[in-house]
């Protein structure tokens, strides 16, 4: 299953995240092989969180130049995506407990993923769906430094918006079959 799962993650990654280029940021430490993919395999928020602990002290034990981000599937729990969003706030009071604020941060993609104040089949909704429930953990210093680099930061999520709601059907049955196939 572990297998199934990762390769669902790296059809996503490469087609929607990396080939839509919803993240510019992603294509390079991806095809530097510096993208952790980590299948936790809790059945409960203490085991979830301890497997979170485990990935967020690799990544930061872990040299940048050696990794540079993980995706943590959680393929057993939180199908629900008010019950995965309720548990994110668990998510930021185990990094700011643990002394991972300001290095560290972790974001959210679902199945289910719904913005604020959209409908559930609002198109801008497929930006932060992923074939399963994901805590993406992330290094601040390496963020800072992408931002910092690139122009116009603060127009990529309107420019992903537009990106989705062009898809053709076809385009989202092919990008998304967890969804549309």
């Amino acid at each position: 299953m572990d297998e199934q799962i990762i390769a669902d993650i790296e059809h996503w990654l490469d087609e929607v995240v990396i080939g839509l280029d919803l993240c510019p940021f992603a294509a390079k430490p991806r095809r530097e092989k510096r993208v952790r993919i980590a299948v936790s395999h809790a059945t409960d928020e203490e085991a979830l969180l301890n497997d979170l602990q485990a990935e967020l002290e690799h990544l930061s034990d872990t040299p940048a130049a050696e990794l540079e981000t993980t995706l943590l599937a959680i393929p057993a729990m939180l199908e629900d995506f008010a019950d995965y969003n309720d548990f994110l706030d668990a998510v930021d009071l185990w990094v700011e407990q643990f002394g991972w604020e300001g290095e560290l941060q972790v974001a959210s993609f679902h199945p289910q993923y719904q913005f604020a104040d959209t409908a559930p089949d609002d198109p801008g909704n497929l930006t932060n769906r992923s074939p399963w429930p994901l805590l993406h953990l992330l290094r601040e210093d390496s963020l800072e430094h992408v931002l910092a680099h690139y122009p116009d930061i603060d127009t990529i999520p309107e420019r992903n918006i537009r990106r989705m709601e062009g898809l053709s059907a076809e385009d989202k049955r092919r990008l998304f079959p967890h969804f549309f196939g």
